[in-house]
Order: C-alpha cells, then sequence, then structure tokens
C-alpha cells in the first residue's frame, strides 16, 4: 500500500513537471518572439509555431528529469534540496535540447530561446514542486499517507525521536514501538515490541518503512548488531545521534582510506556565496528604498509632528566578528529614555515608548532605517539580529557557543525572527535557530525568509 502510494505521488510530480515544464516553454516563446526585447538574428522558420516544437521538448524532459533522479521520494527532502534538484535538472534538460538543436537546427534563435526556456524552467518546476510538497505535508498531518517506524532504545535519545515524530506530523511517519535488548524499569511506560533480533519480523509484520537506531554512544557494539540484523531488510535505516551539541550543526562526512571524517563546524558563508550574498543585499535594498520612500517620509514627518527629537535614533551594536557599529532605527522612545533605567531590553507596555513609537515597534517599521546599514555593509538583509554590547558580555559568558553567531552579518531578519523569537523570548531557543541559518544558509533560504518576514512575521505578539 505504501509503495503504491509513493507510485501516485511520483506520478503526481511528474505531470506537474510537464506541465510547469510547457509554461515555461510557453513563456520563453513569447519573450523570444513575441515581446521585440530579442532582436531576430533571421527570420523565423514558417513551420516553427508556439506548439510545434512541445511535443520533443516535453519527451527530452522527461528523460533529462529520470536521469537526474528527480522523484526519490523523501520525507525529509530540505529547501536547498529540492531547489538544487531543480536546477540540476533544468540543466540536464538544456544540455540535451542544444545538443538536439544542433542536429535539427529547425527554429531560429534557439540558442536564445533555450536559455530562457532554461532559466524561466528553474522558477515554474521549483514554484510547483513546492506547492506540492506543502500540499503532501499538510495531507499527512491529517493523518493520510502515514509510513510506518520502529525506534531501537528506550533511553533520552530514543524518547526525543518518538517526540520528534509526533511533533512534526508533516513527516507522516508514525511510531509502532521500540524495540530493546536491555529493558529498564524506567522504560515500562514504553510499547516494547521485542528485541534487536525480532526486528525482521516486526517489520514484516507492521509494514514498517523506517528504523531510527537511537543508542547512546557506549553502546557501539549493539548498533553494529542492529544494522547487520537490518541488513537483509529494505527499510530506511537512521542513526539518531546521541550528541546533543550537534543540534543545528551542518554536518558532512568525507571519507580519507577508510576512516570516516565528520565535519563539526562547516559554513556556507565563504568565497562566491559572500559575494552572491553581498549583491542580492545591495539590490534588494535599493528596489526597497525606492518602493518605500514614501513610507519613509511620511513615518519621519509624523515622528517630528508628535514627539521632540530626532528622527532617527542610533545604537551601538555587534555584527561580524563581533565589530561594533551604529545600528538605525526610526526613533520610538522617548528623549533620553534610559537615562534612570540603564541599558534593558523593551517590555511590553513600556512606558518609555511615544504613541506612534508603539505603533511603528509592534509593526517593526522602526527597522527599515536599517537598510543604511545594509547598503554601508554593516548587515545583511538576513542573519541573526544584532546585540548591543553590553547584554553579549553577559549572555556570551552564560550560553555556550554564543558568538558563534557572529561569524556572518547582523540581519533585519532572521529565520529566529519569523519563527517568532524576538522580544523577550528564549535566547537559547533564539541561538538555535541563528545556528541553523547560519550553517544551513542558500540563496533560496534567505529569499523564503523575506517572504515570511513580510507576510508572516513584521506584526507579532512579541514585537514591542
Amino acid at each position: 500500500m505504501i509503495q503504491r502510494r509513493s507510485q501516485l505521488i511520483i506520478v503526481w510530480f511528474f505531470v506537474c513537471d510537464i506541465i510547469a515544464t510547457s509554461i515555461a516553454w510557453l513563456a520563453a516563446y513569447q519573450v523570444r518572439f513575441e515581446t521585440g526585447w530579442i532582436p531576430l538574428v533571421s527570420n523565423p522558420n514558417e513551420n516553427d509555431t508556439l506548439f510545434s516544437h512541445i511535443p520533443w521538448v516535453l519527451f527530452t524532459a522527461a528523460v533529462a528529469y529520470h536521469f537526474t533522479d528527480q522523484y526519490k521520494i523523501n520525507r525529509m527532502r530540505r529547501m536547498r534540496e529540492e531547489a538544487f534538484c531543480s536546477i540540476k535538472g533544468t540543466f540536464f534538460l538544456v544540455l540535451l535540447l542544444l545538443a538536439v538543436d544542433f542536429f535539427r537546427k529547425d527554429l531560429s534563435g534557439s540558442r536564445a530561446m533555450v536559455s530562457l526556456f532554461g532559466a524561466f524552467n528553474v522558477f515554474t518546476i521549483f514554484f510547483i514542486r513546492q506547492i506540492n510538497w506543502k500540499l503532501i505535508r499538510d495531507f499527512r498531518s491529517r493523518g493520510y499517507d502515514q509510513s510506518f517506524a520502529i525506534i531501537v532504545g528506550t533511553g533520552r535519545v530514543a524518547r526525543k525521536m518518538a517526540t520528534l515524530l509526533k511533533t512534526n506530523s508533516w513527516l507522516g511517519i508514525k511510531n509502532v514501538g521500540y524495540v530493546e535488548d536491555q529493558v529498564s524499569t524506567f522504560s515500562k511506560d514504553l510499547d516494547i515490541m521485542g528485541k534487536f533480533e525480532d526486528l525482521p519480523n516486526l517489520i514484516a509484520q507492521y509494514s514498517v518503512s523506517h528504523v531510527f537506531i537511537a543508542l547512546p554512544m557506549n553502546r557501539y557494539d549493539e548498533v553494529r548488531n542492529v544494522y547487520e540484523i537490518l541488513a537483509d531488510t529494505f527499510v530506511d535505516v537512521r542513526l539518531a545521534a546521541d550528541i546533543p551539541d550537534l543540534a543545528g550543526m551542518a554536518l558532512s562526512t568525507v571519507d580519507v582510506d577508510g576512516m570516516p571524517l565528520i565535519s563539526l563546524k562547516e559554513n556556507p558563508h565563504f568565497g562566491l556565496n559572500v559575494m552572491f550574498k553581498r549583491g542580492m543585499d545591495i539590490i534588494l535594498s535599493l528596489v526597497g528604498f525606492v518602493l518605500i520612500s514614501p513610507l519613509l517620509v511620511a513615518i519621519a514627518v509624523l515622528i517630528k509632528l508628535t514627539s521632540r527629537g530626532p528622527v532617527f535614533y542610533t545604537q551601538e551594536r555587534c555584527g561580524l566578528n563581533g565589530k561594533s557599529f551604529q545600528m538605525l532605527k526610526f526613533r520610538s522612545m522617548k528623549m533620553d529614555a534610559e537615562n534612570d533605567s540603564g541599558a534593558v531590553w523593551a517590555a511590553k507596555n513600556d512606558d518609555r515608548r511615544t504613541i506612534l513609537g508603539t505603533f511603528l515597534r509592534k509593526t517593526s517599521i522602526d527597522e527599515l532605517p536599517q537598510l543604511i546599514n545594509v547598503l554601508r555593509g554593516e548587515m545583511s538583509l538576513v542573519g541573526p539580529r544584532p546585540e548591543r554590547p553590553v547584554f553579549i558580555d553577559k549572555f556570551r559568558k552564560t550560553i555556550p557557543n554564543y558568538m558563534a553567531r557572529h561569524t556572518v552579518k547582523a540581519g533585519i531578519t532572521g529565520w529566529a525572527q519569523v519563527h517568532g523569537w524576538r522580544g523577550n523570548t528564549s535566547l537559547r531557543k533564539r541561538l538555535q535557530y541563528d545556528l541553523y541559518y547560519i550553517t544551513h544558509w542558500t540563496p533560496w533560504m534567505d529569499v523564503r525568509i523575506l517572504w515570511m518576514t513580510i507576510f508572516n512575521g513584521m506584526i507579532h505578539r512579541n514585537a514591542y
């Protein structure tokens, strides 16, 4: 049954990809031949029509998508993996189309056409897959398309694994029970189905698709034993690491002469990635300034009309490598607000705020002048929110690995903020989300965070 459902999902994804590819071809054809934006080197072949090439384009697409493993069902696939998959499939498709065109030579200006098509196809494929994954995950969250799992172990990691499967219902993985050779009195509340040697029979009996090995590191020999028992099965086997500090790290492995080495501190923010992110910051900040300039002027006028003092407020914050800079904000508090209180976080119903300032902080509009900090290179559009030096000196002494968030530029918005961890909320949770962003960064992730900020994150109950 599970295999049949997977096959139906694959067929559905394939049909949607063909539709997306057709849309991309239509868009490329319109831009190339109908808009006049790109001059034609020669007159188009009179036999060339919008639909004359669709059959062989779609056939080539089917071949390209098949040979680039576009339809491997993975319930835990991340957005950056999906984006890379879309790019890989489109790249191979474009190469095939150019090769076909080399022999056919029947579409005027086809190289420009194929190039345009490739650019459109990356976006249409990725967009339609995101919609599909959203629908499938919602479907699974409601209890449909469930696969079954067994957890090996009954300790802390096993319980955490069970909680993870339960709280992340969009995975569609249901824990049917546990297996353990060393049953203790502390695990009597768990549904222990048998011992390690019973795994093959239990897998067959309950149609199990996933096995999570959640044993502590000091039981390595038993981990190997379980793996050998599972060697004759066809289930997905994953090891739940008993190392809490690895959470949020982008782990990668490399084999050196038979010795597997795990990278614990790999950071994608280097080289061309930094240049690309900086380019995005400059372009989007300039576009943002143009679009919101009337709003900025209106807010500046209202601040001057409603309270005494300057329009802007600057405050020392720390960014990349702990270097301090002056962060800009629209002034939302009364003049000399910290003369008596000293450096403190803003609180709910804070009487230091002006009437207009309450609105500005609630909607996060007071942060918009930080686009200037972005253009100066002191901040990025997306990154961990910068803190004041006085708070950093305190946090770095009490929160392990706190300074790791300063290995990238601070941002106007961030992964923690769009998930509600802002204002007077858990610092450890915020750090966890910041570190996840740092180690899992992709351009697509920045785009997603900006999208979530605009449509979900600007107004929040913790913004004050």
